[in-house]
């Protein structure tokens, strides 16, 4: 299957590069999606452009399965909105879709202009524990601030059939039962409205591409198995 991978905040389109290896190893045709402010452009790239780039890779292959990793969860729920028809499923990995009218992603402090990495200290526990000081180092330091346009802009869903979208949440530093909590609080109320959702675990934290590449492919996989074609 084709897969479209889609970074969180702060992380380059390589953050993905072992897990592509791995897919590719299952059979699998991977692309990590250059996001406009992070990958390539500067601080002036809004949601929209992001946005743009996401579809722009979902258009070249052939209905993917679109994967997003924590605050582009929102990304990829944006894609299976504008292209219900045109893609396998999402795969939501440690975030959730940004419910309509909300900021993006606006989780910390902006200065001149854009939204840094805060550091570890926000992510301490078990968001983190599975990462050495290695992989520390290295994800903070190939950090990319994130433009404020971005992270600021306010959510919009076009397509109220989006609901029909196949949807797999894939639990890492939380449990199926804690996404699922949640779900029946009322707190993630696209989750709630996906017609067809599934919970799935992983056993890392929260950046899976980086400390269980080979896990996460061979879950990528199994979700893979049961999109429909």
């Amino acid at each position: 299957m084709d897969i479209v991978l889609i970074a969180g905040l702060w992380l380059r389109a390589e953050v993905w590069d072992p897990t592509i290896e791995h897919l590719a190893d299952l059979g699998h045709t991977a692309r990590a999606v250059r996001l406009p402010g992070v990958d390539v452009g500067g601080a002036e790239a809004t949601l929209a452009d992001q946005l743009d780039a996401v579809l722009t890779a979902v258009d070249a292959a052939e209905r993917p399965l679109v994967v997003g990793h924590s605050a582009a969860s929102t990304l990829a729920h944006l894609a299976a909105d504008r292209r219900r028809e045109g893609i396998a499923g999402t795969v939501l990995i440690g975030g959730f879709p940004t419910t309509e009218g909300e900021q993006y992603a606006a989780f910390f402090p902006l200065t001149d202009g854009v939204m840094p990495f805060p550091g570890w200290e926000p992510f301490e526990g078990p968001d983190s524990d599975d990462l050495d000081a290695d992989a520390r180092t290295a994800i903070a330091e190939a950090a990319v601030p994130v433009p404020g346009p971005v992270v600021t802009a306010a959510v919009h869903y076009l397509d109220p059939l989006r609901t029909q979208v196949p949807t797999w949440e894939l639990c890492p530093e939380f449990s199926p039962a804690d996404a699922q909590a949640w779900i029946a609080s009322g707190d993630l109320p696209e989750l709630a409205a996906a017609e067809h959702l599934q919970l799935a675990d992983i056993d890392s934290g929260h950046w899976p591409m980086v400390s269980r590449p080979q896990e996460l492919a061979r879950v990528l996989t199994d979700i893979a198995n049961a999109a429909p074609r």
